[in-house]
């Protein structure tokens, strides 16, 4: 049954007559536009135990403690600690017949010459019973409104939309989608969502950062090694960053080479800066749902895989590379841009049907994938025929004319470079074949793939590997 979406004072006004909710209300930086939904709409003495706004850095500091920033995960993680600390330490008596909850947000809202992007933390702590340990919810938003004031309240909308959602709504998919009611992802982007705690203990949110990405709440989401979701801006905020794009279903010897070789070469780049450097196994949507339905499961047992290896994971909504590169170059600020690309991929980059609704055909797609700091580096194949290596001479002899001088453009303003020392002896593995091996039962697959990936496929039984069969030694 499709859920039914109630208005901001109707959420408000419920949360406001549902005696047993109570808690606290501090806001940062854009006014107390979510505490001000609850007072409109009455009755808020039963839901508002204390609303504040720390707006002088100094008394937040005084407050919360002094951190570098005040719009970051880190500031919305000491007002919530604060905050939720307080209830139970001066509201004892109401312990045993109370959820107490505590809502926080720090926010960068449109400055007054409109030079900025407004984004923001938003974040709840929160019991589903009485004296039970809390959950918590975390967002990160990005604010769209040309306009200070529709900004407030688009974000006073999805405060309200949390805070009732993580009380009522008990599917964590639902508490995601429910961030936009009343609003659409013109005016507010959701690009980070956690959600955990005892009551949400069987929630992967790997798996809700692909349904934000899935649902449209954004076009990217990020997760790292251990699987925390992270927040895009952040991570890669003026930070030189190498991307390698798959569907690694599995990961093989020949990804792994790919990227390593391409990472030798990209830090070599002069202007690159090895300590700010941020290298991004991606994963698509079309990569995961090439049909148009995504397996869940299956993705997962990608995740597991990448994360083995200790690989951050981004998963977008950007089909084309110009796609992601912009979306790139907006968050490094001109840091170089590297993109690890198989031979074979550069053709379908090359192919001018790729760009037939794009106004500016392939001119304009190139001057976003190659107009920034971006460099691609080409990991070779075997050419069937001869059993050489197809490299960039070899895709340039095979352009059309009419591609020729582009093509030497960017080999002359190093834009394109072949990887030199790829592990040829690795170029015959292919991943289907080799998931098609592990699907089947069949010996031999386990030495196309990285040792953790293997021990990871076989202790986890990912990919249908047969639970009746032992590791084999190798």
């Amino acid at each position: 049954m499709e859920r039914k979406k109630l208005t901001t004072q109707e959420k408000a006004l419920q949360i406001n007559l549902s005696r047993a909710i109570y808690g606290s209300f501090a806001e940062i930086g854009a006014g107390q536009e979510v505490a001000a939904n609850f007072f409109k709409v009455g009755g808020a003495s039963g839901t508002v135990a204390k609303t504040m706004s720390a707006y002088d850095m100094k008394f937040s500091d005084a407050i919360y403690g002094q951190g570098d920033r005040y719009v970051c995960e880190d500031r919305l993680m000491r007002m919530l600690n604060h905050e939720y600390g307080l209830l139970p330490e001066r509201l004892a008596h109401r312990i045993h017949d109370t959820r107490f909850f505590a809502f926080a947000d720090t926010v960068e809202a449109l400055n007054y010459e409109r030079t900025n992007q407004g984004h923001g933390w938003i974040g709840l702590r929160f019991q589903l019973r009485p004296q039970s340990e809390p959950n918590e919810c975390v967002i990160h938003v990005k604010l769209h409104d040309n306009d200070p004031l529709q900004q407030q309240i688009a974000l006073g909308t999805v405060g309200v939309n949390m805070i009732y959602g993580c009380h009522f709504i008990h599917d964590p998919e639902e508490i995601m989608m429910s961030l936009l009611d009343g609003l659409t992802t013109r005016r507010i982007e959701v690009d980070m969502f956690r959600i955990s705690g005892p009551d949400f203990a069987k929630v992967d949110n790997r798996l809700m950062a692909l349904k934000l990405v899935k649902n449209g709440l954004t076009k990217a989401a990020m997760f790292g090694p251990d699987g925390t979701v992270l927040q895009p801006s952040e991570v890669l905020y003026k930070k030189n960053v190498l991307v390698l794009r798959g569907r690694f279903r599995p990961v093989t010897h020949v990804n792994v080479d790919m990227l390593l070789t391409s990472r030798r070469r990209f830090k070599q780049e002069a202007d690159v800066d090895k300590s700010k450097m941020v290298v991004l196994t991606e994963l698509t949507l079309n990569d995961l749902s090439p049909d148009g339905k995504i397996d869940e499961r299956d993705f997962l047992h990608r995740a597991d895989i990448i994360c083995s290896l200790g690989q951050t994971v981004l998963i977008s909504n950007y089909f084309e590379y110009y796609r992601l590169v912009d979306y790139l170059s907006k968050i490094t600020k001109g840091k170089k841009i590297g993109i690890v690309l198989g031979i074979f991929a550069l053709q379908k980059v090359f192919e001018e049907k790729t760009y037939e609704n794009t106004r500016g055909g392939i001119l304009e797609s190139f001057a976003s994938l190659f107009g920034s700091n971006v460099k691609l580096y080409i990991y070779p194949a075997w050419k069937k025929e001869t059993h050489e290596l197809f490299t960039l001479k070899d895709f340039e002899a095979q352009l059309p004319l009419n591609l020729k001088n582009l093509f030497r453009y960017l080999m002359d303003n190093n834009k394109l470079e072949d990887v030199p020392d790829a592990n040829a002896n690795n170029l015959h593995i292919i991943s289907d074949n080799v998931l098609a091996m592990i699907k089947k039962g069949e010996m031999g697959w386990e030495k196309f793939v990285p040792s953790k990936v293997r021990d990871a496929i076989v202790e986890h039984n990912l990919f249908d590997y047969p639970l009746q069969r032992e590791m084999p030694t190798v």
